[in-house]
């Protein structure tokens, strides 16, 4: 049974989707604002966390930093702005989905299905993944590069290994969208572009000429070492 810490200082939407997600079968804790939430996630060691971006004391981008320094684990951020700068600071941060409000219980339900399945997919697997200096250790969930580690969010662990079990194959957005995310993210596409960027940032050892992910324009992304 899954456990969500659910941070927000909207009380009334807290108890309803509190009490929501508890039908669904999970352990939910709940908290009004940054800093109790961080005590309640450090006390609990929730599944995943459900975080929203204006709160009082602390907000949730800063809250988002410190859940970040503790642990990898996945984060949805809510917010009732969708404009692309904010989309891009909450995945900058290494939060894994953002829900716009307002929204449907039942949207939110299925968004967090899809990430902590994306959170524990491969964890018992003992496969290892190695190419041009960048390995994956599946049973760790563990990413290196030329023997420093990597950290990841749930979200870019699917992703690069995705990728890499497909190297010099161009995979479209579409795809890597089913593969990674779900179906239940078919119109959302631009988590693509997104992620792949903030990926570079983490993979690459110089971004802005990538030895690994490879954009071919029109079509999809590519894994392929280059020199």
């Amino acid at each position: 049974m899954s456990t969500i810490l659910l941070i927000d200082d909207d009380a009334s939407l807290s108890n309803l989707l509190a009490e929501y997600l508890r039908e669904q079968g999970y352990v939910v804790h709940v908290a009004g604002d940054g800093q109790k939430g961080l005590r309640v996630f450090f006390e609990q060691k929730p599944d995943l966390v459900i975080l929203d971006v204006t709160m009082p004391k602390m907000d949730g981008w800063e809250t988002l930093k410190h859940i970040r320094e503790m642990s990898r684990a996945p984060v949805i951020m809510l917010t009732a702005r969708d404009e692309e700068p904010n989309v891009l600071r909450g995945f900058s941060l290494g939060a894994d989905d953002y829900v716009t409000k307002p929204f449907s219980f039942a949207q939110l339900g299925a968004r967090v299905k899809a990430v902590l399945g994306r959170a524990g997919g491969a964890a018992s697997s003992s496969e290892r993944l190695e190419v041009g200096g960048l390995q994956v250790d599946f049973a760790s969930r563990r990413v290196t590069r030329d023997g420093e580690p990597i950290p990841l969010t749930p979200t870019e662990f699917k992703l690069l290994t995705v990728l890499m079990r497909r190297p010099g194959e161009v995979i479209s957005a579409e795809e890597l969208v089913r593969e990674v995310w779900g179906p239940q993210y078919a119109n959302e596409i631009g988590f693509v572009r997104r992620y792949v960027w903030h990926l570079r940032q983490k993979v690459e050892r110089d971004p802005e000429n990538p030895q690994y992910i490879h954009n071919e324009r029109g079509f999809g992304y590519r894994f392929q070492v280059e020199a």
